[in-house]
């Protein structure tokens, strides 16, 4: 049995920006501001792009598309802090003469769509900036459904890279995918020996870089270690009831309105409209590229070994999963 798909450690500029729902203009427009680091160039001069480098594209997509301006940006990442900004750039709206008053009339029909149009963008705008001001800076750019799971838990109790894979997740599942994963983190944060035992095996894991041969003793031992924490993660989920509520977001996002459900993928097609060049990707991009696709293209600095020791641990869980 094998993975489903083996990750790349490092991706091309175009991987990377059609993940990230933007263009590599922007990503070089990021790299000449000193927004995002520019990584190293392979051996054919092309730029790499690693995992990291994708969650803070991903987060600087997130802020621009809540209307906070590239410098803003790029001081929040570094002191964690930063202020709105707007970026927007006014079109000419000028034009040709307009005979008669039907063309008049038309001219002001327009006119007045496009203002509706952008005190809408406006009003998402400044409702995501009280989202973030009230969650925090990274938690509130995720969506509703997604945080809204948090609630009951004490502030810090989700880590950094817990919002960071719910970011990834979002981005290629959507927010129920997310929100159905926070099950994971909500019962991390409230049972502190699975945590413990969450950070035994993560160590373990990441120990198995490039100096590990694929076929060395602690490969087996570590994706035997990660099977029983899995286990006894799913266990406590079940017990708790952490797993009628994921039942109950099933039922509750079923439900939702349609219109809803369009409004939060226009959201997600206005993220563009913040300098870079690369207006009105974002929305396209989401809407066409499929889950495998972007699976494929979020790198992930797995050694050989531990892409070995995943899929040991992936055959374990098939032999215990029930039969038809």
């Amino acid at each position: 049995m094998h993975l489903s798909f083996v990750p790349q450690r490092r991706v091309k500029i175009g991987d990377a920006a059609a993940f990230a729902g933007t263009t590599p203009r922007a990503i070089r427009h990021y790299h000449a501001i000193g927004l995002l680091p520019e990584p190293e160039r392979g051996g054919d001069g092309r730029r790499r792009y690693g995992h990291q480098d994708m969650i803070r594209l991903l987060w600087i997509r997130r802020m621009a598309g809540a209307g906070i301006a590239l410098d803003d940006i790029r001081d929040a990442l570094t002191a964690d802090t930063g202020s709105v900004g707007d970026d927007r750039e006014h079109g000419d709206s000028g034009g040709g003469d307009v005979d008669g008053g039907d063309g008049i009339a038309l001219t002001l029909e327009r006119l007045e769509n496009s203002l509706a149009a952008q005190e809408a963008v406006l009003r998402r705008q400044r409702t995501a900036v009280q989202r973030m001001r009230a969650e925090g800076s990274r938690m509130g750019l995720l969506s509703d459904v997604v945080t809204d799971r948090f609630k009951s838990l004490p502030e810090g109790s989700v880590r950094q890279g817990e919002l960071d894979t719910l970011l990834v997740t979002e981005r290629i599942f959507g927010p129920l995918g997310a929100a159905v994963q926070a099950t994971r983190f909500i019962a991390l944060a409230t049972h502190p020996a699975l945590r413990e035992e969450s950070d035994r095996v993560d160590a373990a894991e990441e120990a198995l870089d490039d100096t590990v041969a694929v076929d060395d003793p602690r490969v087996a031992r570590v994706a035997a270690e990660r099977h029983a924490f899995e286990g006894a993660l799913d266990a406590f989920i079940e017990e708790s009831g952490l797993a009628g509520d994921d039942d109950a977001l099933f039922e509750a996002w079923d439900a939702r309105d349609s219109a809803t459900t369009d409004q939060e993928e226009d959201e997600e097609g206005e993220e563009d409209d913040d300098g870079g060049g690369d207006r009105g990707s974002g929305g396209r991009r989401t809407r066409t590229m499929s889950a495998f696709e972007a699976v494929g293209r979020m790198p992930y600095d797995f050694s050989p070994a531990r892409l070995r020791c995943m899929e040991l641990a992936e055959q374990l869980a098939a032999q215990d999963a029930p039969t038809a």
